[in-house]
C-alpha cells in the first residue's frame, strides 16, 4: 500500500485519510459507547484510536461482501482491547452519548458489579447488544460466530445475571 503526504494528510492508494475519517464518523458514537464497557472512562478514548489506527491500516481489506463497517470496526475495537490486556484493569463506569458519567442507583451498581462477574464472551455479548444496542446479527458479526450462539450466550448471561444479583422469580 503506497502512502503519500497531501496538504497535511495520508493518503493511501485506495482512499485518502478524509474519505476514511467520513466513512467512520457515524460509527464513533457506538465505537466510544463500547470502548467505555470495556476500560475505565480515562482510557477510553486512547482505546478508540488505537483502533481507529489498527482500522486505518486494514481499510483496504475491508469487504462489502461481509458485512457492513460497524461489526467490523468494533470487531478491531474488541481486539484491540483484547490485545492492550485493558479487561484485567477495573471496570468502566457507564458514560452517556456524550461522555459524561452516567448517575448510577444502588441497583445499577449492582447490575455493573454482577456484568463483572460474567466470562469475557459474555460480558461482550451484554455490552454489544444492550449497551451499544446492536442487533443480533451484528453482535454476531462481532464476535465472528453465529446468530444462534449469540442468543444462547445472552441467554446464559442473563441467567447468570439473575443469580449474580439475585433475582429469582422460582
Amino acid at each position: 500500500m503506497e502512502a503519500t503526504l497531501i496538504g497535511g494528510r495520508v493518503a493511501v492508494a485506495n482512499g485518502s485519510a478524509h474519505d476514511f475519517a467520513d466513512w467512520v464518523e457515524p460509527h464513533l458514537p457506538a465505537m466510544t459507547r463500547f470502548a467505555g464497557r470495556l476500560v475505565p472512562s480515562a482510557d477510553r478514548d486512547d482505546l478508540v484510536q488505537d483502533a481507529l489506527v489498527r482500522a486505518w491500516r486494514r481499510w483496504p481489506t475491508y469487504d462489502t461482501d461481509r458485512g457492513a463497517p460497524l461489526p467490523w470496526l468494533l470487531a478491531i475495537l474488541a481486539d484491540q482491547g483484547r490485545r492492550t490486556r485493558v479487561r484485567a484493569r477495573p471496570r468502566a463506569l457507564p458514560l452517556s452519548d456524550d461522555g459524561s458519567l452516567v448517575d448510577l442507583t444502588p441497583a445499577d451498581l449492582d447490575l455493573e458489579r454482577a456484568i463483572s462477574g460474567l466470562s469475557a464472551r459474555q460480558r461482550m455479548a451484554v455490552d454489544l447488544y444492550y449497551f451499544v444496542d446492536l442487533d443480533i446479527a451484528a453482535v454476531a458479526a462481532v464476535m465472528d460466530c453465529a446468530p444462534g450462539t449469540v442468543k444462547a450466550t445472552l441467554s446464559q448471561a442473563r441467567a447468570r445475571l439473575r443469580e449474580l444479583v439475585g433475582d429469582n422469580d422460582d
